[in-house]
């Protein structure tokens, strides 16, 4: 088995433009999504996946000064393009991550990504009940391209994972059960908005050069509010 991580990432939101290397604490969003994968213990090929879009080429710039492996693909196709990159890089199982969650829980990932290979299922995912943008998810490179075959919707091109969520019958799909204490749905530590953006800077300031775990940010986060 050959383990991928792709984080997707571009310049163009339109809610917060060029978040991905928007600063955070001293270095950018990017880089602190990258940071938390340095706990990962697993051997993995980690795969920043950007479009060929001129806007991005800013992110092929930076993962080059970092020596990060960059991908580029459609703007719009996601699935085409996470597809693209899986097979370039010969990926047989693949984690999906985005660039504008700089608070992944490695912990319930690795966790996850175990779960995925001991169950044998096609599509493994932590959400529901982590806080937002903590959780992820994971599917096999076959049942990846059984989506970019048979997803024709719009949302299935631009949304890697709704092929799943509309066809459940179509694969053996597994859910992550979280521990109580990291339940918290209703709390955004994605990056979306400038609302958004000022928590995740004051998450990280407080937690400076350490490592700060889902259960301090949601007592973080309880305590300001």
């Amino acid at each position: 088995m050959t383990l991928g991580i792709i984080i997707q990432a571009r310049m163009g939101s339109t809610r917060l433009p060029g978040k991905v290397l928007r600063d955070i604490s001293g270095r950018p969003l990017l880089g602190h999504v990258l940071g938390r994968l340095l706990r990962f213990t697993r051997p993995v090929k980690i795969v920043v996946a950007t479009s060929s879009a001129e806007e991005n080429d800013v992110i092929e710039a930076w993962c080059l000064e970092q020596d990060v492996n960059c991908f580029r693909g459609d703007e719009t196709d996601v699935l085409d393009r996470y597809f693209q990159c899986a097979r370039s890089f010969g990926m047989s199982d693949i984690v999906r991550l985005t660039a504008d969650n700089p608070f992944t829980d490695i912990e319930e990932l690795e966790r996850l990504v175990d779960l995925h290979q001991r169950q044998g299922f096609d599509y493994t995912h932590a959400f529901g009940q982590l806080p937002i943008g903590v959780g992820a998810e994971i599917f096999t490179f076959d049942a990846l391209a059984r989506s970019h075959r048979e997803g024709k919707l719009p949302h299935h091109r631009e949304h890697v994972n709704e092929y799943f969520t509309d066809r459940p019958e179509l694969f053996k799909i597994g859910q992550l059960d979280i521990p109580a204490a990291k339940v918290s749905p209703d709390l955004r530590l994605t990056v979306d908005t400038k609302e958004d953006w000022r928590r995740a800077c004051v998450l990280a300031a407080k937690a400076g050069k350490g490592w700060l775990g889902t259960e301090e940010a949601i007592r973080l986060c309880s305590s300001s509010a």
